[in-house]
């Protein structure tokens, strides 16, 4: 068979070939855009690009941590943020100070009750919250420490976020009492002893100057007990609130933060894996 007609047969069955698949291609576009017209109406969080339908955004989760002062919220906080890299942790006190010390509209605001003694309004730290909430790196969860402290506080909150996790840290008064009556400072330079985990090296005085130790007030055993009495009086409601809801809630008791971590720490694997496969 001559060269000239062995190419224009090939050239010929390319052509077919080639427009065979361009009518396949069309066919099956038309078929994915009616597609995606009957179930637009049906998936309102989404929306189309020229030719398909846009990714739903990934979406973290929302959890808080209770639990007394100095009943070890920090450091369970420091050890979940260790192994959930996937947490930002936000502490209402944290960003009241940082707002305060940058100037902004919301600390300027907070300032003007702090200033004259009052306490800075739920509005004001509903505020704050959402802040950090909207700034957040999408797909980023939130462990929010401090607030809320009421039930009144919790019901505003809802209005605004999806809480997912609940964790209540339960650790004894006469612990948290002698844990933190236990502690004393060097004034001048804030430097702080325990002498049951961090004990001066000469008893009463401070290891760099050799000054007295003091203690403060707030950490004398009548203050710390009275003012654990009145946070269970007052957080004693949230408690139940957020216990009404399903399984958001889990209390872990104990008196050393090392023994309770591990069950927190399987608790939230637990938590996120259910989210993977909702």
């Amino acid at each position: 068979m001559p060269t000239s007609t062995l190419a224009n047969r090939l050239a010929s069955t390319a052509t077919l070939t080639s427009t065979s698949n361009m009518i396949v291609s069309l066919s099956r576009m038309a078929c994915r855009r009616a597609s995606t017209t009957t179930s637009t109406s049906k998936l309102q969080k989404f929306h189309l690009s020229t030719m398909t339908m846009a990714e739903p955004e990934e979406e973290g989760m929302f959890a808080l941590i209770l639990g007394k002062p100095g009943g070890g919220k920090g450091t369970i906080s420091k050890k979940i943020l260790q192994d959930f890299p996937q947490f930002q942790h936000l502490s209402s006190g944290d960003m009241l100070r940082k707002h305060v010390q940058q100037g902004t509209s919301l600390g300027r605001e907070a300032q003007e009750y702090m200033n004259r003694g009052a306490l800075v309004p739920d509005r004001l730290v509903f505020d704050l919250v959402m802040e950090e909430v909207d700034s957040n790196e999408e797909g980023k969860s939130l462990l929010l420490d401090g607030f809320p402290r009421t039930v009144h506080q919790a019901k505003g909150l809802d209005q605004l976020v999806d809480i997912d996790m609940v964790i209540n840290l339960v650790v004894p008064t006469d612990t948290i009492v002698e844990r933190i009556s236990d502690r004393w400072i060097h004034k001048p330079s804030g430097r702080t002893y325990s002498y049951s985990y961090n004990p001066p090296k000469v008893h009463g005085l401070d290891d760099v100057t050799g000054e007295p130790l003091v203690q403060r007030d707030d950490d004398k055993p009548d203050c710390v007990r009275s003012r654990l009495e009145a946070y269970d009086e007052v957080t004693a409601p949230l408690v139940d609130y957020y216990g009404s809801k399903g399984d958001v809630l889990q209390s872990f008791h104990g008196t050393m933060s090392d023994v309770i971590y591990p069950n927190v720490r399987s608790w939230l694997t637990n938590k996120f894996d259910d989210e993977d496969e909702a």
